[in-house]
């Protein structure tokens, strides 16, 4: 494995989520094993999870091979990617980093299998009620002048933690999530740790239910919210502003707003020659910000499984998947649907 990626990941590989034959009793990689089950990494985010339930649902039918989820977190996914203990990573957010994704597909441990979607949008949100005010909830603005990430330290006894009235909370992302490294590294670098605290998120669904419980009271909240994501669907809220992204600064401490970026299909480099029909399907698999925030809100709105959000994707947008695999797949597949 190249040192580079060693450098990066081998510290995060330790602290996160023992990853199923990553490594044999000798320590060393698990040389590229034959494929039989084709692994998909699940880094534990919804939309995330729903593109592995499409994935799989097409090729276990479609083609009949067998597949199994690998959880394990942001950064240890991509690395066992790249050493051929997994094999697909359906979403990657690849402009969180961009140099050690760049130097996988260089060395030629990942290949790039195709853009998922496009035209993301991550940073610090509110519900749109606390600056604009919701009349017919009869909320008046609460911060009318707030706009900016760096507008926070004005405002936050508006904010308060409950655990800690000496300053307010922000509701930060899951802790094996590379977004997080990335808020805590924003937090010290503007200087908000003096008027906030930052909490970690242990779970999506923790992250989401804390939004949830403040937005149905009509209390103020400011936290991590991304899109694509079933609470952008779903509910009114404004992205607090941060500096336009340029690289030079995002890359000496993430001072700049997150990059829009593409979120990519990225596999193991021995998955094409090993699986050609299926890599040819992962190359032509492509959807929308707009199509995943749709499966994403019928998910939430009908309190569904992620493979029941597959399923009626596959349903409701038979027009789009059916482009990604010959007839004779796609027939198998719809008939599976009935």
């Amino acid at each position: 494995m190249k040192r580079i990626l060693n450098l990066i990941f081998v510290t995060t590989l330790i602290s996160s989520f023992v990853l199923i034959g990553c490594n044999n009793s000798s320590g060393s990689v698990v040389p590229t094993r034959a494929i039989g089950t084709i692994k998909f990494a699940d880094a534990g985010w919804d939309s995330l999870s729903v593109h592995n339930e499409i994935a799989r649902i097409i090729i276990e039918n479609g083609y009949g091979y067998k597949t199994e989820l690998m959880p394990g977190s942001e950064t240890a996914s991509l690395y066992a990617i790249s050493t051929g203990s997994m094999d697909v990573f359906m979403e990657v957010w690849a402009g969180s980093y961009p140099i050690e994704y760049k130097s996988a597909i260089e060395n030629g441990d990942i290949i790039e299998a195709s853009v998922n979607s496009e035209s993301t949008r991550q940073g610090l949100y509110v519900p749109t009620y606390v600056i604009e005010g919701d009349p017919e909830r009869g909320i008046a603005p609460i911060a009318p002048n707030l706009k900016s990430i760096h507008d926070l330290p004005d405002y936050w006894e508006i904010f308060k933690d409950p655990d800690d009235p000496n300053k307010g909370r922000i509701y930060g992302a899951n802790p094996a999530w590379n977004a997080n490294k990335i808020f805590r590294e924003k937090m010290k670098n503007y200087g908000l740790y003096k008027t906030f605290n930052y909490s970690e998120s242990v779970t999506h669904t923790a992250l989401n239910k804390s939004f949830i419980n403040a937005y149905e009271k009509g209390d103020p909240w400011v936290g991590y919210i991304w899109t694509p994501t079933w609470t952008a669907g779903l509910y009114d809220i404004t992205e607090l502003k941060d500096a336009p992204y340029n690289e030079k600064d995002w890359l000496n401490g993430y001072r700049t707003e997150f990059p829009s970026q593409s979120l990519t299909i990225a596999v193991h480099s021995k998955l094409r020659e090993q699986v050609p029909e299926v890599f040819e399907f992962l190359s032509n698999y492509s959807t929308s910000s707009a199509i995943t925030t749709d499966f994403l809100a019928y998910m939430k709105k009908h309190d569904t499984t992620k493979h029941e959000a597959a399923l009626w994707f596959l349903k409701e947008y038979e027009e789009v998947w059916t482009t990604w695999v010959p007839n004779n797949v796609s027939e198998k597949v719809k008939a599976k649907l009935q």
